[in-house]
């Protein structure tokens, strides 16, 4: 298998505050890499070191053939950071914004490689709109495009799609699989379950800690949960009723939905079963069982 990204020992300080732990991974060529995790586990600056953005303290790696500790402007060269290096001017149509950030990195045949994007991402009907007017799944379309201009090996993206509606997320990720299709490496963090297990390699981290790496699936088996998101009234008290179960891990509220996640033995379904009518009950993704495991959500 031909690996994109090699770290091994990889650890990150911010000041006294130890982000990244010894922490060893392998990406390969053509995948998308998601990371879950809660917030301020150290998925971001995971992914920043292996696009260059961030330099580790200590530990060895590579990205393709450049080193991250003495090569990480020539990974700069070679990767795109979509949440952080783009930035849509309002006041201009998409094409003066693609044109303008095209010549900010000296993009050769500027207008030949934006005709060939806004063709590909389906913004050529849009070229003379103004971004003001767009939507923000559009907006995050054209984001998309100006973060390909350079045509990067590696595209970073973090929870890109958050506060998208399903639909438009669905189309989203339509077009990182053929990304990746293409060869490019994709490294995304998310928040969703659905995103989660449409990633060919998965990262579970939490406080600086890589936790589980690969398929979806493996990192379910590995913890060996179930997850049942319940909806109606009273989900504190309920939450705290499910919180004394023994076989029960975690119990989360997060967007007016309790999560409770646990062992799936009979005392737990048995409380499922027992609700009142007046809640709904459904098992949800096992992925989503290792997001909320990980202190992923938060009430």
């Amino acid at each position: 298998m031909e690996y994109s990204i090699a770290l091994r020992g990889v650890s990150k300080f911010f000041g006294n505050r130890q982000v990244l732990k010894d922490i060893s991974l392998d990406v390969s060529v053509g995948k998308i890499t998601g990371f879950v995790g809660p917030d301020g586990s150290g998925k971001t600056t995971l992914m920043r070191v292996i696009s260059g953005l961030e330099r580790p303290d200590s530990g060895a790696g590579r990205c393709y053939s450049f080193d991250v500790f003495r090569e990480a402007e020539q990974i700069r060269q070679i990767s795109s950071d979509m949440s952080q290096n783009i930035s849509l001017s309002d006041n201009l149509t998409v094409k003066e914004n693609l044109l303008f950030l095209a010549k900010a990195r000296n993009v050769p045949y500027a207008q030949r490689r934006i005709d060939c994007l806004t063709d590909t991402l389906d913004l050529t009907h849009l070229s003379d709109e103004c971004v003001l007017h767009l939507t923000k799944a559009l907006k995050l379309r054209v984001s998309l495009a100006a973060s390909l201009l350079h045509s990067p090996a590696i595209l970073m993206l973090d929870e890109p799609t958050a506060g998208i509606a399903t639909g438009a997320r669905r189309e989203f990720w339509e077009r990182l699989e053929r990304l990746a299709a293409g060869k490019m490496t994709i490294l995304v963090s998310t928040h969703y379950s659905d995103e989660a297990e449409r990633c060919h390699h998965l990262v579970r981290m939490n406080n600086g800690r890589l936790l589980t790496s690969g398929s979806a699936q493996e990192v379910v088996h590995s913890l060996g949960l179930a997850t049942f998101a319940i909806r109606g009234p009273d989900l504190l008290k309920l939450k705290y009723q499910f919180s004394d179960l023994l076989e029960v891990e975690q119990t989360v509220i997060f967007r007016h939905t309790l999560y409770v996640t646990g062992r799936c033995c009979d005392s737990l379904l048995s409380n499922i079963r027992m609700l009142p009518l007046r809640y709904k009950v459904e098992q949800v993704s096992s992925v989503l069982a290792a997001s909320v495991t990980a202190g992923q959500m938060s009430s």
